[in-house]
């Protein structure tokens, strides 16, 4: 009986040995896991772009007779927006609204009712109010940024 109880207590020595290491090693997996894990988030996080807000000039609504189409005289009541790129774009649009507004005027001028009412046709209006901004209003003027043109009323009659 004497050797059986030297090899339980040898027993029991190394499940509590074996018990320990593999806690141990649990641990360390753990912590490892999630190390990488607080790794990656600060990783994602860092190369997250700052925030722009977007700088937007509003041109404020104008009517403009159209030309007559088979339905006699028609009219446009548009209001919109252009979304810029920076600053020196808003400041120059500002300082030229009579010419901006003059360009889009003449524009919307030369356009029949039914070119402005059918689908898809205010996408190509925005391409086209971005083509009688484009060119310089002064000498020496910088490229203006114009990323969008955004509608905020139209109404034709």
């Amino acid at each position: 009986m004497a050797t059986s109880k030297g090899g339980s207590r040898k027993l029991l020595w190394l499940m509590v040995i074996l018990v320990i290491l593999s806690s141990s090693v649990a641990a360390a997996v753990i912590y490892l896991v999630l190390d990488q894990r607080d790794g990656a988030v600060l990783a994602s996080t860092e190369a997250v772009p700052e925030r722009r807000a977007p700088i937007f000039v509003k041109i404020d609504p104008f009517t403009v007779n159209l030309a007559d189409d088979a339905y006699g005289s028609r009219l446009l009541y548009a209001g919109l927006s252009l979304k810029v790129g920076d600053e020196e774009t808003r400041e120059i649009l500002e300082e030229h609204m009579p010419q901006v507004r003059s360009r889009l005027l003449m524009m919307f001028a030369g356009k029949q009712a039914g070119d402005l009412t059918d689908p898809g046709s205010k996408q190509r209006l925005g391409d086209q109010v971005m083509a009688v901004l484009d060119p310089p209003m002064t000498d020496h003027q910088p490229e203006l940024v114009i990323e969008d043109v955004l509608f905020t009323e139209f109404i034709v009659q």
